[in-house]
C-alpha cells in the first residue's frame, strides 16, 4: 500500500497508478466518447476519477460495486500564485477540503497535480510530480507568539498558510516558466493547472512491533488500494462487480467527477448495455445491486477517549469499520450492516461497529450520495485510522489486508 500512496500524490496520479495496477491484471480501457467494446473486465477514467468492472454472468444479477475518493485535503496553487513579503517568493494557496492546518507546518513538501497544454492536436493533460522539497510553510517561532501555548495556535488560511518558493522577487510568469521547465513544454502553451502540495516523507511502518502504518492520504486512498486489489483479485459472479474512484469527496462531491455527479449511473447503464439487455432489465439490476462506500473511520484516541462513543471503541488493527448515522451522514441501515457483516465473515476477518457521540457533528462520505442517486443499499465501511485529515495520518499495519480481503468477499458475494 505504501508504493500505491507515495506514487499517488494528486487525484490523476491515484488514477494513473490505478490504471497501471488495472492494466497489468488484464482490464481493458474503454473511453466515454467511443462505443465500449464487449470485453470480461474494462475501466473508463474521467479527470481524477476512475470506475472499473468485471463483467457479470448474469445481467439481471446487480452490480456489487465498491466506491471511494482520490482526494485528500491540502493546499491547492492559485491561477496566477506568485506573492512576495519579506524580500522572499511564496505561492498563494486555497485549502482543500478540512485540512488541519497546523500539519502542513514545515514540512518539506513537493507539488503535483495536471497542466492544461495547448498544442496542434487541442489542449492536452500532463500529470505533474515533482517528488523534491520545493515548497515550505515555516512556522512562527516561539520567541514571537509567546501566547500560543496559552490562546493556541491561531491560523489565517490566507496570511499564514502560503508556502516559501524562491529567493528574491519572482513573477507568476517566472512560476509558469518554472512548470514549462519542468514538464518540457513552451510556457506560452501552458493554459491552466489544478496543482497542489504534497508531503514528502515516504510512507513507513511505525511503532516497536511494527504495528501501525504512517502516510500522507490514509483517506481516502487506502480505501482506493483495497478497491483496486479486492477487484483484481475477486473471482467471476453473477453479479457484475464495480469500482469507483472519485474525486472531490473532500469538498462535497459536486462536479462532473464527484460521487454526485453523472460518472457512476452513466457507465452503469452502459456497462449493462454490453450485455445486450433493454432499459427495464437495467432497473431490475439496480434493485438487485448493494453497495459498499469505502471510507477511513475514527479509531478510538488514546488521549481523548472522552470524544467518542463509550459503547463503540475503534481499535486500529481491529478489522474494517460499519459506520451508522441516524440522520444519514452514513448511508449504512440494518440491511447494508448485514450485508458488510457477512462479507467480514466470509473472509475471516474482524469487524467493528461506530457511531459517533451525540453531541459532536458526524462527518459524512460518498455513501449518502450514492444510495440516493442508485436506489440501492449502501453501506458507509472503512479503515480505522488516527490523525484523519492531517498531512500525515496513521492506521494499523494488519488493516489493510483485512480490508482487501473484505472487499474481495464482498464483491464475490
Amino acid at each position: 500500500m505504501g508504493r500505491y500512496i507515495d506514487a499517488s500524490p494528486s487525484p490523476f496520479h491515484a488514477v494513473a497508478s490505478s490504471v497501471s495496477a488495472l492494466e497489468a491484471a488484464g482490464f481493458v480501457e474503454q473511453h466515454e466518447t467511443e462505443a465500449w467494446v464487449p470485453s470480461p473486465a474494462g475501466f473508463v477514467r474521467r479527470a481524477g476519477s476512475l470506475v472499473a468492472w468485471k463483467q457479470g454472468e448474469d445481467p439481471l444479477a446487480g452490480f456489487n460495486i465498491v466506491g471511494a475518493h482520490t482526494d485528500s485535503p491540502n493546499l491547492r496553487i492559485k491561477p496566477n500564485p506568485v506573492r512576495q513579503s519579506g524580500g522572499l517568493t511564496q505561492l498563494s494557496v486555497e485549502i482543500y477540503g478540512g485540512a488541519l492546518l497546523n500539519s502542513w507546518l514545515d514540512r518539506d513538501l513537493g507539488l503535483s497535480g495536471r497542466v492544461a497544454v495547448r498544442g496542434e492536436a487541442g489542449v492536452t493533460e500532463h500529470l505533474l510530480l515533482v517528488s523534491r522539497p520545493v515548497l515550505r510553510v515555516p512556522q512562527l517561532a516561539i520567541h514571537l507568539d509567546r501566547e500560543i501555548h496559552t490562546n493556541g495556535l491561531q491560523l489565517n488560511k490566507q496570511e499564514h498558510m502560503a508556502p516559501l518558493w524562491a529567493d528574491g522577487s519572482l513573477d507568476s510568469a517566472a512560476f509558469r516558466g518554472w512548470i514549462a521547465r519542468e514538464l518540457d513544454v513552451d510556457a506560452t502553451d501552458i493554459a491552466g493547472w489544478d496543482l497542489m502540495a504534497h508531503d514528502l516523507t515516504p510512507s513507513a511502518l511505525l511503532g516497536a512491533d511494527n504495528a501501525f502504518f504512517a502516510a500522507p492520504r490514509i483517506d481516502n486512498l487506502a480505501s482506493c488500494f483495497a478497491g483496486v486489489e479486492a477487484l483484481v483479485a475477486a473471482k467471476a459472479a453473477d453479479a457484475t462487480q464495480v469500482l469507483c474512484l472519485f474525486d472531490h469527496e473532500e469538498v462535497g462531491s459536486v462536479s462532473r467527477s464527484g460521487a454526485a455527479g453523472s460518472l457512476l449511473p452513466t457507465v452503469l447503464e452502459r456497462i449493462h448495455r454490453l450485455s445486450n439487455s433493454d432499459g427495464d432489465d437495467f432497473v431490475r439490476a439496480l434493485a438487485a445491486s448493494a453497495c459498499v462506500s469505502a471510507d477511513g473511520a475514527h479509531a478510538t484516541h488514546p488521549n481523548y477517549v472522552e470524544r467518542h462513543e463509550q459503547n463503540h471503541q475503534i481499535a486500529l488493527n481491529g478489522g474494517p469499520v460499519i459506520k451508522r448515522n441516524a440522520n444519514e451522514r452514513y448511508a449504512t441501515d440494518a440491511t447494508g450492516q448485514a450485508i458488510a457483516e457477512q462479507a467480514c465473515i466470509d473472509a475471516g476477518v474482524p469487524f467493528q461497529v461506530y457511531v459517533n457521540r451525540t453531541d459532536l457533528a458526524c462527518g459524512s462520505t460518498i455513501g449518502p450520495v450514492t444510495a440516493a442517486r442508485l436506489g440501492i443499499p449502501t453501506v458507509d465501511f472503512g479503515m480505522p485510522q488516527l490523525s484523519m485529515h492531517s498531512a500525515r495520518e496513521m492506521c494499523g499495519a494488519s488493516d489493510p489486508a483485512h480490508m482487501v480481503a473484505a472487499l474481495t468477499s464482498f464483491f464475490g458475494r
